[in-house]
């Protein structure tokens, strides 16, 4: 289930806005009225879209957007005035009045979007640290010196370990130090 923050500065907005996405099948974590509580809200759930208006008491829209992980969207309900004006890049908006079939639309568009993202990122080679990748070669470097392997024959050799036994490469190429450094 996606996470979504509702963030407006008067509290009766921000609570018919959640009423009308909980209305249709979504689930809203937080209800806040200003960023502070917003951003407060982002970090404990980690990921998901925020569904805001365009001034709060403590910032504006473009600074919570500044201040909140990368891992959450933002969908922008503000007037056709300040979208025509020009929003940031990356940021979905919703024109007042609101029509509740474009909110739900929009929100459709910015979740589909977060999804997609996190597929991508699921299915990327973790990024390792140097320290992580001196480890992995000093485990090929012993291997090919060992039994003779080519870095490639050395590369699947770890690979295929790694796999059978549920360890990252890492844990795999410690494993291998232990057993044959002693």
């Amino acid at each position: 289930m996606i996470n979504v923050v509702v963030v407006f500065p008067k509290l009766e907005d921000a609570k018919s806005i959640r009423n009308l996405l909980v209305r249709n099948g979504y689930n809203v974590n937080a209800v806040c009225v200003n960023g502070a509580q917003a951003l407060t809200a982002a970090d404990q759930l980690g990921s998901g879209v925020i569904v805001c208006g365009y001034r709060y008491p403590d910032m504006m829209y473009d600074e919570l957007h500044e201040n909140v992980s990368p891992a959450f969207e933002m969908l922008l309900v503000a007037s056709a005035r300040v979208v025509e004006e020009g929003i940031l890049e990356g940021v979905v908006s919703v024109t007042m009045p609101l029509k509740m079939h474009e909110l739900i639309n929009s929100l459709e568009m910015v979740i589909g979007h977060l999804e997609r993202r996190r597929k991508r990122k699921r299915f990327q080679p973790p990024q390792r640290s140097e320290k992580e990748k001196k480890i992995i070669a000093e485990a090929k470097a012993l291997l090919m010196d060992r039994n003779h392997m080519s870095e490639e024959e050395a590369h699947r050799y770890l690979q295929k370990t790694s796999m059978d036994s549920g360890t990252n490469l890492v844990e795999t190429a410690e494993m291998l130090f232990a057993l044959l450094r002693v």
